[in-house]
């Protein structure tokens, strides 16, 4: 069985993956290492645990001698990088772990699997799994393509920007095989409330205020996360080596637009007068080095590889929204801190 590495599996946008590619390649063996930090949680996982083709391994990426012992005894013929600290509030006060999660941890990665398979790259690959943020911001027009220069405005950013730029550096010096993917703002189930959406979503569904940063209108592309994962798993089999892929949902809102249809939704779902929701937003104080605009353009992976959304964001956010209200119960336990005590309580299961 090939054998295939998912860093961050147990996040928002990595459980997705990983159960993408468990369900879908009984062939492959996937391994999924997170360090379970506050964004990591098994709980997204439980539908898969048991399979035969996963597995668990709880161990952090900027940990070079585990990496290393890793590396050496599991011999992964490719790796699908996504474990990163991804907040860009919390860059703003903790630059310090952004850099080295996400810059020293692809680092330790990259020298792990060039070290196994320096001198046999045949069917092997390093898939780099970015953001849209390294490119900045952008005015009222245009998009961002995989030509657009780099120009990250937070710490956030930039630090992806770093683990971009060594991954290509890697393929140049040592010639491993790679590829990057860049994607626009994801939502979807197992979303960790920090985001907006499921921010909003617990706040609704508690009467609390709906923060809105500034005037509400920056503007962001949305893709629902089930999309990604299958836009992921196409460009790791198909996508050409040493290229970049913009997935995008040619989707764009604006923060109090996307809020205020959230609102009507919720209202609806859970049979509230109109505006009741709506009511509870509450603007704040903008955060500094706030982008105006991302706005993927996603003509490439379309074109190359077939690529496009499933879902209209209406449909993905009545999705998500329903999802939520199903699974309150993982929403209080994410919300409250017990979910991080899912791992103890379950290890011995996972060892087996």
């Amino acid at each position: 069985m090939k054998k295939i590495l998912i860093t961050g599996g147990a996040g928002f946008i990595g459980s997705h993956v990983v159960r993408q590619f468990v369900l879908h390649f009984p062939e492959y063996h996937i391994y999924n290492l997170d360090a379970l930090t506050y964004a990591g949680n098994l709980a997204n996982l439980v539908d898969i645990a048991d399979l035969p083709n996963y597995h668990f391994i709880k161990g952090d990426i900027t940990d070079e001698g585990f990496i290393n012992t890793l590396f050496d005894e599991y011999r992964f013929e490719a790796v699908i990088h996504l474990a990163a600290e991804s907040h860009v509030d919390r860059s703003i006060t903790d630059p310090f772990s952004f850099v080295k999660t996400n810059v020293l941890g692809t680092v330790i990665l990259l020298q792990a699997f060039k070290n196994l398979w320096i001198n046999d790259w045949d069917d092997k690959r390093f898939y780099h799994v970015s953001t849209d943020e390294v490119y900045g911001t952008l005015g009222e027009t245009g998009l961002f393509t995989e030509k657009t220069p780099y120009s990250p405005n937070s710490p956030y950013s930039a630090s992806k920007a770093s683990s971009d730029h060594f991954v290509r550096a890697y393929g140049e010096t040592h010639g491993m095989p790679y590829v990057i993917s860049n994607c626009s703002n994801n939502y979807g189930p197992n979303h960790f409330p920090e985001k907006l959406i499921p921010l909003c979503i617990h706040n609704i569904l508690n009467d609390k205020p709906l923060p809105i940063y500034g005037n509400g209108k920056f503007t962001r592309d949305w893709l629902y996360v089930v999309d990604h994962a299958k836009a992921i798993d196409l460009v790791f089999h198909k996508g050409k080596n040493r290229e970049t892929y913009n997935i995008g949902g040619f989707n764009e809102w604006t923060n109090i637009d996307l809020i205020k249809l959230l609102c009507q939704l919720m209202d609806e779902k859970l049979n509230k007068a109109v505006g009741t929701s709506e009511a509870l937003i509450t603007y704040v104080a903008d955060r500094p080095g706030h982008d105006l605009r991302y706005a993927i353009d996603a003509r490439k992976i379309n074109a190359e590889l077939g690529w496009k959304p499933s879902v209209t964001f209406e449909q993905g956010l009545a999705k998500t929204i329903d999802w939520f209200i199903d699974n309150q119960v993982w929403l209080d336990n994410v919300t409250s801190g017990a979910y991080q005590n899912y791992y103890d309580e379950q290890y011995n299961l996972i060892k087996r």
